[in-house]
């Protein structure tokens, strides 16, 4: 159990949480959505007592004897560790094997039929039998069978864990914490850095997981898979939903509906009341009841609507027609090193087409898009656009290019677009760049706002031929259901990496 008790938290001058109270049940699986900035991130370093509450408490009874897994969503660096010696420290099971072996030794040298003897065998029957729990000796093919569902193959068993990108030392650290089979997992967009079987594989495996499962996500296939409650965070409380998201999302409506007409019913019992005191204010036969209607003004509860404004319709700049065939590709290939990526690619994009290019990490998707893009020269083939083409490329390091000594604001008025200033504020509104945060500099904003401004600008561009490696990683679900739409209403050409299955099922 975890209890939440008049929870209240702030966040510099901003209130994050307000007098939450919740509880979650053993063996919950719980998706935590809402808002980028609503405190998600925050609740979870909240359960694992890493941030000072202003009020209230949260208890988890006998916590010290509870494993708590966290992944969190930032990159990790990893130290230069064989990969499964990795595995064995950070999932306990080298602690346990070294507390079973001290045991050993220290009951050789105890006298039996002492107390001393009869607590270290008591203490060996406890360690022996958690290891045995937890799958000990067969630690290192249940690791190998982990790592194989999240796409390692058997060459990388034997590397040291620094040489891996930082989105595989993110699948190196949840296989950690599956390892260590945790009373209570807290996943912070665990997908980010998956691919299409990987999540399958990980869906698979957390639906028949024994203990509690807190998520935070932006995918709704993932979501509807694993759980079986949703927790909005929204305007500082905990909206709880039980059923998966597509049942959220439909419950939801259904809330705003019935709050908005009661809304509108104590709009009108207000004014009612108000016109009554307004009308008999000065008159004395009528004071006591005037006294009475504005005592029951002060008892109306203020009903405030969840959302902030972002359902908002953006449109791309309607650029110039090209022609009917964008791109041909060529007898393409490409290779790094003794490393063939692929070979021998033959085909061509025309006007209107909404492609996706799909594969398991390292097959070349990413490759193909910067071919594509002309950002990087084949080992062989070619890549011949058509005329009257105007490409945009956003891939994974296009924040780079960002001028991190400009504020946001001068950052898209540095954007060549026929947009005009009030487009561009709601494009920034709807990307989470609302106020005077459009005047913050470049240059401290996180990673994830970095990646959001540089697909933001290419929003602004007259193009036709948009070329997009990953552009969803860092949108909350509202904002990708903006780009969403206007991706399907763009008049050009789309060729698209994801790995989100709800997004591109309804794109491409």
């Amino acid at each position: 159990m975890i209890y939440f008790r008049n929870v209240s938290l702030s966040f510099l001058d901003r209130q994050l949480f307000d007098e939450i109270n919740w509880t979650i049940h053993p063996k919950s699986r719980i998706g935590l959505v809402g808002d980028n900035g609503t405190g998600k991130t925050t609740l979870f370093r909240a359960i694992l007592d890493q941030v000072h509450l202003d009020s209230g408490f949260i208890d988890i009874p006998d916590r010290k004897q509870k494993k708590i897994g966290y992944l969190p969503q930032d990159l990790v660096e990893l130290e230069a560790t064989g990969l499964i010696d990795y595995l064995r420290k950070k999932s306990g099971i080298e602690e346990l094997e070294n507390t079973i072996r001290g045991l050993e030794q220290q009951i050789s040298q105890a006298r039996p039929n002492t107390h001393e003897y009869s607590e270290l065998t008591r203490h060996y029957a406890d360690a022996t039998a958690e290891f045995s729990t937890r799958d000990g000796y067969a630690f290192e093919a249940r690791a190998k069978q982990i790592l194989k569902g999240f796409g390692f193959r058997e060459n990388d068993f034997a590397k040291t864990c620094d040489l891996f990108s930082g989105g595989w030392k993110m699948r190196i650290l949840l296989t950690s914490i599956l390892l260590a089979r945790p009373d209570i997992m807290l996943l912070d967009e665990p997908t980010n850095h998956l691919d299409t079987e990987s999540m399958e594989w990980l869906e698979s495996y957390l639906k028949d997981y024994p203990g509690t499962i807190l998520v935070i996500s932006h995918d709704h296939f993932f979501l509807d898979k694993i759980a079986t409650q949703i927790a909005e965070l929204s305007n500082r409380h905990i909206h709880i939903y039980k059923g998966n998201y597509t049942y959220y999302l439909a419950e939801k409506e259904r809330r705003l509906e019935a709050l908005k007409k009661e809304m509108e019913l104590q709009k009108a019992q207000i004014r009612k009341i108000e016109e009554f005191v307004e009308r008999f204010r000065y008159k004395a036969s009528k004071a006591a009841q005037v006294q009475s209607r504005v005592k029951m003004l002060e008892k109306f509860k203020d009903i405030k609507l969840d959302g902030n404004g972002r359902s908002i319709a953006m449109k791309f700049p309607e650029g110039k027609k090209s022609v009917k065939e964008v791109v041909r590709v060529s007898e393409l290939g490409h290779a790094y090193g003794d490393l063939t990526v692929f070979s021998g690619l033959n085909f061509s994009l025309f006007r209107g087409d909404k492609v996706a290019f799909v594969g398991v990490n390292g097959s070349g998707k990413s490759t193909l898009s910067r071919l594509l893009s002309l950002s990087e020269e084949p080992t062989s083939g070619a890549v011949k656009y058509g005329d009257g083409v105007n490409m945009a490329f956003f891939s994974q390091e296009s924040s780079q290019n960002l001028t991190y000594s400009n504020t946001i604001w001068e950052e898209v008025n540095s954007v060549p677009t026929s947009a005009d200033d009030q487009d561009k504020r709601n494009l920034l509104g709807a990307f989470l760049f609302s106020g005077d945060d459009i005047f913050k500099s470049v240059g401290i904003l996180s990673g994830g706002e970095k990646s959001r401004l540089a697909l933001l600008k290419i929003m602004l561009l007259d193009t036709n031929f948009l070329i997009l490696d990953e552009p969803t990683n860092h949108l909350d679900i509202k904002t990708k259901d903006i780009f969403q739409n206007a991706l399907i209403h763009y008049f050009g050409t789309v060729a698209i990496v994801s790995h989100d299955r709800y997004f591109l099922d309804h794109l491409v």
